[in-house]
Formats: C-alpha cells, structure tokens, sequence
C-alpha cells in the first residue's frame, strides 16, 4: 500500500532569507552591548560660574560687601562725629574776623572821645558812662560774633558728618548691587555655556547610541520585511512523496489478485452446474 506524504515548503528564496537571517540575529546577540559608552553625563560647571561663585565668596566682594561701608559710616554717629570735618581754617577766620572787629570798636571808642572832647566834657562823668556802656556793648557784640563763627563752623561740620554718613550708607547699598549684576553676568553667561556643552554631550551620547543600536535597528527591518515575505508571498508549492511497495506489500497485493481471480472462475463453474442440474 503507497504512503503519500504532503509538505508545505516556502519559496527557496525565502529560506535562504531566513536562515541568512537567523545567523545575523545569534551573531548580533550574542555578546552585551557597552552601555557606558553611551551613559547620560552631566557637563560641568563653566568658568564663568566657577568666577561667579568665588566673587560671591570673596569677603568684601560677596553678601557682605556692605559692611566696609556700614563700619566707615558708625564713624560719622555720635557726639564727636563733627570734629574730623571742622575746617582747618576756622580759627583763622575765626582769629581774622575778630581782629577786624577790635579795630573797628576802636574806632567807634575813639569817636566818642573826640565827641566828648568837643561838648568840652571829655573826662567828665557822662564820658566815663558813654565810654563804659559802649565797652559793655562792643565785648557782648564781639562775643556773640566769635560764638556765631564757632557754630557755624560747628554746624557745618555736622552737615559734613550727616553727609558723609548717607554717603557710606549709599556705598553700603550701591557696591553690594553692582558686584551682585557682575556675579549674576557670570553666572547667567557660564550657564548658558555649560547648557551648550550639556547639549554638545547629550548630541555626542545620543551619535554614540546611535551607532550601537544600529545593527539592531537595522536587523529588526530585515526581519519585518522577511516576516512580510512569508506572511504573504503566494509562491509556495507544495511536495507529495509517494514511497516504492516493499516486497511483503508486493506479495500480498499479488496474493489478493490470485484470489480474486480464482473466486471468479471457480464461481463461474458452480453456477453452470447448478444449470446442467436443472435442465437434465
């Protein structure tokens, strides 16, 4: 008895695809890919953020910038603020404009003398009062001038403490504010550095991983292109095998036709007796 055996078999091409296909993928596989050639790195600090933060750390220079400022202002406070800006000419003005003002009561003494002297009353009594009451009055003049002088001097050295205060006081503000727009520059130039050498590291990374994962990449669309191929191409045929009858297969089929063949005949021969019977 024949066996027929039947397979579905895919294009040659297609297995030669296939095979070629399964080699490249155990090949690729087989070994780990080196990560660390492609890890994430954090770029570092620029030089700019590195001057940034030392100025700010620099006494007199950083968050403390003020105080120079504020101990030479505690100067100019309290009682004797105003002597450091006396002026060094005062008393001569001082000395000068008293000497002018002796001259000029002596004059005016005099005069009286010679007013005396001409009502013929010079030495009298009402000399003597004139000349006392003018005396009075030209010492209190000359004392109320010195004081005037002293404290004008006075105040205008208090004014120049005020002043030299406020002036410390706005240092205190103003040079704090200028080295922080400096520290700030710094700081904001030396990141937009470091995000362009950040973004020169990530591009390097992402060239790196890239070029590692390519071989896969580009293995995965030869095995979607195969998968297609195989999904879909119509040009399968299909292989029937039909085995050659051993030799018991050969006897016994031979067997089965002698029998039948003698079941034949020898029927034939019994009905034609049984006819003979009948008819004799």
């Amino acid at each position: 008895m024949a066996i027929t055996e039947s397979r579905t078999l895919p294009a040659p091409f297609i297995e030669s695809l296939g095979q070629d296909y399964g080699k490249q993928l155990t090949n690729l596989t087989k070994d780990a890919i080196d990560t660390s050639q492609f890890a994430p790195t954090v770029a570092g600090q620029h030089d700019l953020q590195t001057q940034a933060a030392t100025l700010a750390g620099t006494t007199g220079k950083g968050i403390d910038a003020f105080a120079p400022y504020l101990s030479t202002a505690a100067g100019y406070t309290g009682p004797g603020a105003y002597e450091q800006f006396m002026s060094p000419y005062q008393q001569q003005v001082i000395d000068a404009t008293m000497t002018s003002f002796d001259k000029q009561a002596a004059q005016r003494r005099r005069g009286i003398s010679d007013q005396a002297l001409t009502a013929g009353a010079y030495g009298g009594a009402r000399h003597g009062i004139a000349g006392s009451e003018y005396d009075a009055a030209s010492d209190m003049n000359r004392a109320l001038l010195q004081s005037q002088l002293q404290q004008q001097g006075y105040g205008q050295a208090q004014a120049g403490a005020a002043q030299a205060f406020q002036q410390q006081q706005g240092l205190a503000g103003l040079v704090p504010s200028l080295y922080q727009q400096d520290i700030s520059t710094l700081g904001q130039v030396g990141a937009i550095q470091q995000a362009q050498d950040q973004a020169q590291a990530d591009a390097t990374r992402e060239t790196e991983r890239m070029a590692a994962f390519e071989p896969y990449e580009r293995l995965g669309f030869y095995g979607q292109g195969l998968t297609g191929l195989m999904g879909g191409y119509p040009a399968q045929y299909n292989f029937t095998s039909m085995p050659n009858p051993t030799p018991l297969q050969t006897a016994l089929g031979a067997g089965s036709t002698m029998a039948g063949i003698y079941g034949a005949v020898k029927g034939a021969n019994a009905y034609s007796n049984l006819m003979n019977k009948l008819g004799g």
